[in-house]
């Protein structure tokens, strides 16, 4: 299930609507539609916290492994990084569709992918002009 499944459904069992959700964590009514219908997911870790909160539910459940990697990619790399990491998720989404490797193999594989791409962003920032650092 996506990101955007689990907040329409945890949002519509509350009966909130997309609008009294954007007020209550702070975000706009076109963010939260990003959200349940675009495949968009928050910018900053804070707002999973405030949806949890709303939403009676745990970070974790609306946070997995991919989409932590995506809104770390989002803040320390901006939207550019963040697509940059979702097709590295398709990417290796298409390489496992043979169902050759454990699925425990496969997650080793995808984070040590993760973590190679988070630490080669790092180490290039050094050869970004001055103008374009944040």
């Amino acid at each position: 299930m996506s990101f955007g499944d689990k907040i329409r459904d945890l949002r519509i069992e509350k009966g909130i609507s997309q609008t009294q959700l954007g007020e209550m964590v702070g975000a706009s009514l076109r963010t939260v539609r990003g959200w349940e219908v675009e495949g968009r997911f928050p910018k900053k870790s804070e707002t999973y916290t405030k949806l949890s909160d709303v939403l009676g539910c745990n970070v974790s459940y609306l946070m997995n492994d991919n989409e932590a990697f995506i809104a770390k990619a989002t803040v320390d790399f901006g939207n550019r990084g963040a697509a940059q990491a979702n097709n590295i998720l398709d990417q290796t989404a298409v390489l496992f569709a043979g169902g050759e490797l454990s699925e425990d193999d496969q997650i080793e594989f995808l984070q040590k992918i993760q973590k190679l791409y988070l630490d080669s962003k790092e180490r290039a920032k050094k050869f970004t002009p001055k103008k374009y650092r944040k």
